[in-house]
């Protein structure tokens, strides 16, 4: 267990010296911001899926029903729903991404999930499925044969399951019907906005795109949009503009921030952050209780009687307290050898830094999900 622990923090120092190189270098515009008015649209869809084998929803699921007897009626065929009991179908949700530019024709991936209570959608097929925007308009038809990527079988009483079999996928499964409304051939000025919202990158990446187009076309808006006028050259050929900004190389800022997640003991510590003038004392108290039980047998023809006894053993060990010392402004890189040197466990690590933070002592925002 402490070899396990003495490499994680390996890895996580490893990680940071590596972290603070990347982030001393330029990375490219196109990897940390997009174009305003290009972007995806979510597409949402209820459907049915046929073909399951005994695993589909129970009659317990009234819309699946309804949704057969209306399916029935289309094709001539009028069944109650009350009066249906097919086990071999389940009402689903479709979800897509339509990304911008689709035209008709195209394909995109959809992800099918089981609204009722059906065990499993393997081997299961969607019929057609009209996917609509927040708008309410159909965009896309989903349709095909479901991968869920894992399989529920067994008999008996007994199952076994790998994976999430309710949840599945259809590559290419949705033809695009119609492609939304994004014009880039008549415009002055481009906005660019920033993953994440940064004023020091924001002015940044102003300064990067003037310095590349040679001249004062960028100025940022506010810590998200940087707006770009349209040089003449390009006044009629924004493609090539945007591919260009694209290419642009810009140094990023970062907040100093800590996120811990105590439910799974991961911490990932940012490379800004600095501690000031500190120290940390770190012990553990441990009481292991063990209990044996202890047969004693009489004589033969002795006329005793066997005798079951108890010997119960309380074992004490309590390491001593390490006192770890640090400097003001001393880097994350330094934070996390000291903590590695009293071969402290993330979860110890955890309890740790929300103390230093209590005492004022981290200059980071401690985030914990």
């Amino acid at each position: 267990m402490v070899k396990s622990a003495k490499t994680s923090g390996l890895i996580a120092l490893i990680l940071l010296i590596a972290a603070g190189s990347i982030y001393a270098e330029g990375v490219r515009l196109k990897d940390i911001a997009g174009i305003e008015g290009v972007r995806n649209n979510q597409l949402t869809g209820y459907g049915v899926v046929v073909g399951l084998n005994g695993t589909g929803d129970s009659q317990q699921s009234k819309f699946t029903t309804q949704s057969l007897s209306n399916l029935l009626k289309t094709y001539g065929i009028d069944i109650s729903a009350d009066e249906m009991k097919v086990k071999n179908a389940a009402a689903v949700m479709v979800t897509a991404v339509l990304p911008p530019f689709a035209r008709p024709g195209t394909t995109i991936d959809v992800v099918v999930s089981s609204l009722g209570d059906a065990k499993t959608l393997q081997g299961g097929t969607l019929l057609q499925t009209p996917l609509k925007a927040a708008n309410d308009e159909v965009y896309a038809a989903a349709q095909g044969q479901i991968s869920i990527g894992g399989f529920t079988g067994g008999g008996g009483g007994d199952s076994v399951t790998k994976n999430h079999t309710t949840v599945g996928r259809i590559p290419g499964g949705a033809i695009v019907e119609k492609e939304t409304q994004t014009d880039l051939t008549i415009q002055d000025a481009v906005n660019v906005t920033l993953n994440n919202n940064d004023f020091t990158t924001a002015c940044r990446t102003s300064d990067a795109i003037n310095e590349r187009l040679g001249g004062q076309y960028a100025k940022a808006i506010d810590g998200n949009v940087i707006a770009v006028n349209v040089p003449v050259e390009f006044a009629d050929n924004t493609v090539p503009f945007i591919a260009m900004l694209e290419s642009v190389e810009v140094t990023t800022d970062t907040v100093a921030k800590i996120i811990v997640n105590e439910r799974t003991g991961t911490i990932i510590i940012g490379s800004q952050v600095r501690v000031m003038p500190v120290a940390v004392a770190h012990g553990a108290l441990t009481v292991k209780i063990s209990t044996d039980t202890i047969v004693s047998q009489p004589e033969p023809l002795s006329g005793g009687s066997t005798v079951v006894a108890k010997d119960t053993t309380v074992e004490v060990n309590e390491q001593p307290n390490h006192l770890m010392e640090l400097d003001g402004g001393s880097s994350i890189e330094e934070l996390v050898r000291a903590l590695n040197a009293l071969k402290v466990t993330p979860r110890d690590l955890i309890s740790i830094l929300q103390a230093i933070k209590d005492a004022g002592a981290l200059q980071a925002q401690l985030e914990v999900i």
